[in-house]
């Protein structure tokens, strides 16, 4: 299943890519595609390790509880996982 999940910015990683926050493990994500770079605290709408798009909190937020409603938490988190970037550093 391919899942667009939202992550939250912890911090740069130098050149395009942010570590990210998604479902409590810290993973790179690449902030390409997007024009306005997000900052630490803000949210993004990811897919297979890229930002697609910034959303509000509440969005983020309301995404989550859906996933979790509908018991897809673990494929969202198997994805985050699964994203290839590598573990952002301790």
């Amino acid at each position: 299943m391919c899942l667009a999940i939202p992550g939250q910015i912890l911090e740069s990683a130098g050149g395009s890519l942010a570590v990210v926050d998604v479902l409590g493990v810290r993973r790179k994500v690449d902030l390409a595609l997007l024009e306005d770079r997000p900052l630490p605290g803000e949210w993004v709408l990811i897919h297979v390790g890229f930002a697609m798009s910034k959303i509000s909190s509440e969005q983020a937020l309301d995404t989550l509880r859906m996933l979790e409603s509908l018991g897809e938490s673990d494929a969202a988190l198997e994805e985050a996982q699964g994203y290839g970037l590598g573990e952002a550093p301790a």
